[in-house]
């Protein structure tokens, strides 16, 4: 083995550890902070229906467009740089909405931040490969452990932070969470010695991304993606309204529930990327996942009234496809070009579908004025799911695939 496999995990990448799971802790609390106190927003500033709908397939809609300019933007400024920029739009995009006086200018400050996420969705994986390439599945663990710990605290703090000191504030608290994020990585850009591996490419090969759009695996990675995402944005923009109308539940208990649904990502995050890298257990992770979904939609659409919190905690185990993917992204491939192809294309991609999942629930009940057939469509997200996985779950690299 070489040094660089054996080096300890904090040796002389204790700034890029911590700068990898700062960011991870920001790209979902902009989107899991604002669904529990919507109410309170439209006491000041009315937002219809229709756009709770575009709030929601927002965030999805930025990762995709930003999914796709990010490996441009790396191969002109590099990774770090980039990093940063889009650090510093979180920031203002965070503090911004907590100013806004109408729902157009929530719209936009929201988009902005929303973006700068995306560009983060991005460039973890990459990072993750360039600092740590020992060390894969151990620093995906943590940074999507991060991550699942970001989506699950704003709804547990988002009322009673509004309810003491307004919703304005209660938005505004994460621009100074976002304003940590940079310290790292504005002290790895300016720090004389510190230690990049200069010679890996910033951005994927041409000729890799016309193989991703070709590769079966990218597609059927890009589906497991798709999936997790198109539930989880779905459940973040309108379960709160579905436990209200459904089951009677109110508003501080819907986002008692909307947080144990974002942490149920927590211990998966913490086992699928080490069990990803064993022979034969993708299968059995993604069968999970579908089975799961399953269940918990079943359960809501049958007893809405009974164990409630057990339909929420088994529909918030499915997500697991999302950690699985982002390991997978590394596992995958063989180079870091590679990495920066696949994690562009399946997040593109994914997030394109996942943009409709918001929407879709919203026109399906309106249309209906029932929230059985957006359930139903949840339920059956978990059959796409479970035919990609066959695929994700043979060994193979995106590199070995034959040109199409």
């Amino acid at each position: 083995m070489s040094p660089e496999s054996t080096r300890p995990l904090w040796h002389g990448r204790t700034l890029a550890l911590l700068g990898i799971l700062l960011v991870a802790f920001n790209l979902r609390t902009a989107v899991a902070s604002l669904s529990p106190i919507l109410d309170l927003v439209g006491r000041d500033i009315p937002v219809s229906t229709a756009l709770v709908g575009i709030l929601g397939m927002l965030p999805p809609l930025c990762y995709a467009v930003f999914g796709i300019a990010t490996p441009v933007l790396t191969r002109r400024a590099g990774l770090e740089p980039v990093l940063v920029g889009a650090l510093v739009a979180l920031v203002v995009g965070s503090a911004a909405r907590g100013l806004v006086g109408s729902a157009w200018w929530l719209f936009a400050a929201s988009a902005l931040t929303f973006a700068a996420v995306g560009v983060g969705n991005v460039l973890l994986p990459p990072l993750v490969k360039r600092y740590f390439p020992d060390r894969i599945g151990l620093v995906t663990a943590l940074y999507v452990t991060a991550l699942s710990v970001s989506t699950f605290v704003p709804p547990l703090v988002a009322v009673p932070v509004s309810e003491a000191a307004g919703w304005r504030a209660s938005l505004e608290l994460w621009a100074a969470v976002a304003l940590a994020a940079l310290v790292p990585w504005v002290a790895l850009l300016v720090h004389p010695r510190r230690a990049v591996p200069q010679d890996l490419p910033e951005e994927a090969e041409p000729g890799l991304l016309r193989r991703a759009f070709r590769s079966p695996l990218a597609w059927a990675l890009a589906t497991v993606f798709s999936v997790a995402g198109f539930n989880a944005y779905a459940v973040f923009a309108w379960l709160p309204s579905m436990l209200a109308d459904t089951a009677g539940t109110g508003a501080a208990a819907a986002g008692v529930l909307l947080a144990l649904y974002a942490a149920m990502g927590l211990p998966v995050s913490l086992v699928v990327p080490a069990l990803a890298t064993r022979p034969g257990r993708v299968r059995a992770m993604v069968a999970v996942a579908g089975a799961t979904i399953a269940a918990g939609w079943a359960g809501l659409l049958v007893a809405p009234g009974g164990p409630t919190w057990l339909w929420v905690a088994l529909a918030g185990i499915g997500p697991l496809l999302f950690p699985l993917s982002l390991v997978l992204v590394n596992l995958r491939t063989r180079t870091h070009a590679g990495s920066v192809a696949l994690s562009g294309f399946v997040q593109s991609v994914g997030y394109v579908v996942v943009a409709l999942g918001p929407i879709a629930v919203g026109l399906l009940h309106e249309a209906t004025g029932s929230w059985t057939p957006p359930m139903v469509l949840l339920l059956a997200t978990s059959v796409p799911a479970l035919v990609a996985g066959l695929v994700v779950a043979r060994a193979g690299f995106l590199e070995d695939e034959p040109a199409r």
